[in-house]
């Protein structure tokens, strides 16, 4: 544990599966899709261990008939009809919205770095109450690499005008990790998100690994 007193400065977060529990919005998207083509829908317990993973990983767990092909061919209606349900069934997870207000309170800085489409991410900022909130918003498409690749990271650090040392990061997906370190970014496994079975977050070099968001109201949990 470390011997912190403050927050950090600045601290980054992934989105889906981080801040946000989306995966009842993309439970949504998926049942359109399947009930266009007469399939039954699918469970919440389904769909929920591949939203970290992006479109392409919930339309082949949505339809695992499809092949490659077919998967990525589905890529575009998948993000149309998410667009679609956007924002109407996810909430932040429990603790977030008191941790957010703890970091401000304090005087900390935050800001998210995901991979989805940065339309998709923005548009869900205002629905949050976070648009005049979030200090960077990084999202997938918005540079030439997206994590695992540091360069998202090392963008927002830039934006937020500080080191990257000097910022925490908080992710639910080993790309996240991998991403903060390769950027010399301390990093937060948050074991509430989304993982497929064997996933095993004590592999992903993780500074810490928190179990949940309230456990960062202590700023001596944070590496």
């Amino acid at each position: 544990m470390s011997q912190r007193s403050r927050f950090p400065e600045v601290a980054l977060f992934d989105l889906d599966g981080t801040l946000l529990d989306s995966a009842p919005d993309m439970l949504a998207t998926v049942n359109v899709m399947r009930e266009r083509r007469g399939i039954a829908p699918m469970t919440l317990a389904e769909i929920r261990p591949v939203v970290s993973r992006g479109a392409r990983a919930m339309a082949g767990t949505a339809f695992p008939e499809w092949n490659e092909a077919e998967i990525i061919a589905g890529v575009p209606e998948f993000l149309d009809v998410y667009a679609q349900e956007l924002g109407k069934h996810c909430a932040p997870f429990a603790g977030i919205p008191e941790l957010l207000d703890a970091l401000e309170a304090q005087g900390s800085r935050w800001g998210i770095v995901t991979n989805k489409p940065e339309r998709l991410a923005r548009d869900l900022m205002p629905m949050l109450g976070w648009d005049k909130r979030c200090g960077v918003l990084i999202g997938g498409d918005s540079l030439p690499e997206r994590k695992p690749h540091p360069m998202p990271m090392l963008r927002a650090a830039e934006v937020m005008n500080i080191a990257p040392a000097d910022c925490v990061y908080v992710g639910d997906d080993r790309r996240d990790i991998e991403a903060a370190r390769a950027a010399g970014m301390p990093s937060i496994a948050a074991l509430w998100g989304y993982r497929v079975a064997g996933d095993e977050p004590s592999k992903w070099g993780a500074d810490v690994m928190v179990e949940e968001p309230i456990d960062l109201l202590q700023p001596s949990a944070w590496p």
